[in-house]
């Protein structure tokens, strides 16, 4: 019986650490070199520490992904009941040209970036923040804390509520 009990708690603590949220961003991720429409390299961190100080929304997305595009009303609605957040778009696109053509189409309010990465979400900036869907959401709080690391198109709830309690 002990031995179920402690095969129990063990199950229960790697589903519940499974689950958890990163709070901050590997020293490998800061150093993710990402591409501006100016074409110029600056590093996530340069990103992060540009809006120190603010809340920031981050979505890496790609212009070729259905649910991202989906999920764009959601983004806009967001946009709209949040305007004090700053908003930052890091795209997973094939190449610069359509990343861009993407970005006039979609018309989406914020920075944005590219990642210049032939594997794409494979790649090194994509395993870097452990980047396994897209769209994908994170959400920094205004001293550049992670309140949110891992949410999907489905958790517009969800950022959100972390939006209204860090205010």
């Amino acid at each position: 019986m002990k031995k179920i009990l402690l095969l129990l708690v063990i199950a229960m603590a790697s589903i519940s650490c499974s689950n958890a949220q990163q709070k901050e961003f590997s020293k490998k991720a800061l150093k993710g070199v990402l591409t501006t429409i100016e074409n110029k390299e600056v590093t996530l961190k340069d990103v992060l520490d540009k809006y120190k100080g603010k809340t920031l929304v981050i979505e890496v997305w790609a212009s070729w992904c259905g649910d991202c595009v989906g999920a764009m009303p959601k983004v806009k609605e967001l946009q709209a009941n949040n305007p004090d957040v700053a908003y930052v778009f890091i795209s997973m696109d094939k190449s610069f040209d359509k990343w861009k053509v993407g970005l006039e189409k979609h018309q989406l309010a914020g920075d944005h970036y590219w990642v210049n990465d032939a594997e794409g979400m494979k790649g090194a900036f994509g395993k870097s923040i452990d980047l396994d869907w897209i769209p994908r959401y994170m959400v920094i709080n205004k001293n550049g804390s992670v309140e949110t690391y891992r949410a999907i198109e489905t958790d517009f709830e969800k950022i959100n509520t972390t939006l209204k309690t860090i205010k």
